[in-house]
């Protein structure tokens, strides 16, 4: 057990990670594709290594009863395995080779029958994420996010953090997606909305979770599907988690966060999850990264449950 790993799990190398089936794989990509004036999410790239070190104080009570589960987080036996594959390489002025190196190390994990969660970095880290599943059974996404996240290109860049989800709409393999916790304002103009609901997607505000509550979401997402989370952190209400790089008040809470990860993981086969946006700088006594590690956990007691 490594005390630099999250919750102190066992260190495997993405690039190589051997011959035994390692069940589930965290996973650090701190650095995605920039925009040229990139603002408070150049500090996103230290978020994995922020929420691996708030993970440690938990890490010698991942036994313990955990009131939000009414049990301990692994239940299941024979054991779930879970490992730390580590960080992928990358630079602040790379994002091609970023985005690379990045779909390259979630196949390795894939090529292992692994459940890749990925701890960002930027909310363009999921685009070369969910790149490396084609070829795979068609996936379902679930994105909790304030923002639509559906621009074609910003600045010329058009696999930057506005446009994660309008990637994820082109890909051959990619068959639904849900968003869920819009609110406020933010890049997406009238024809970014329009165009998104043309590609089918479900789009559900954070005041219509509110009115219909988290069972109704789950009704979107088709039962049995293959299904990627997506989590940037601002798709939280700042109360919650309040170290985001586009803060925007009205968002989910931690519950409902936790319940819709816990129902989709039962009602799903949940293949891998992503976590962005953490900005650790403005991260006051390490909360918002204290949020991230306790919905990665609870993420993992869905897994086991559900296996």
């Amino acid at each position: 057990m490594s005390d630099a790993t999250f919750l102190g799990l066992p260190a495997i190398d993405a690039a190589q990670p051997g011959d035994e089936h390692p069940g589930v794989a965290i996973l650090g990509i701190p650095f995605g594709v920039p925009y040229p004036s990139p603002g408070h999410t150049a500090g996103c790239a230290d978020a994995p290594d922020a929420i691996r070190a708030r993970s440690r104080r938990l890490a010698n009570f991942a036994d313990h009863h955990d009131f939000d589960l009414d049990a301990p987080m692994l239940v299941v036996s024979p054991p779930l395995r879970v490992v730390d594959a580590g960080d992928v390489n990358g630079t602040p002025d790379d994002g091609p080779g970023n985005a690379a190196r990045a779909e390259v190390a979630v196949r390795s994990l894939l090529a292992t029958a692994a459940i890749p969660i990925v701890l960002g970095g930027d909310d363009s880290v999921p685009i070369p994420v969910l790149r490396a599943y084609a070829g795979g059974a068609p996936l379902t996404i679930l994105q909790v996010d304030a923002h639509l996240d559906f621009r074609d290109e910003v600045a010329g860049v058009r696999d930057g953090y506005s446009s994660p989800m309008r990637r994820a709409s082109e890909m051959d393999h990619v068959e639904r997606i849900v968003q869920v916790g819009l609110r406020g304002v933010g890049s997406a103009r009238p024809a970014d909305v329009a165009a998104a609901r043309a590609a089918g997607n479900v789009l559900i505000t954070a005041r219509e979770l509110r009115e219909g509550g988290v069972p109704r979401v789950l009704e979107q997402v088709p039962q049995g599907a293959s299904l990627f989370i997506v989590v940037d952190l601002d798709g939280l209400d700042p109360s919650v988690a309040p170290a985001v790089s586009a803060i925007s008040p009205g968002g989910l809470s931690y519950d409902e966060v936790g319940d819709l990860m816990g129902g989709a993981a039962a009602r799903c086969h949940v293949v891998g999850a992503a976590f962005t946006e953490l900005v650790p700088a403005l991260d006051v006594n390490g909360l918002s990264a204290l949020v991230v590690v306790r919905m990665v956990m609870r993420l993992l007691a869905g897994l086991d449950r559900n296996r």
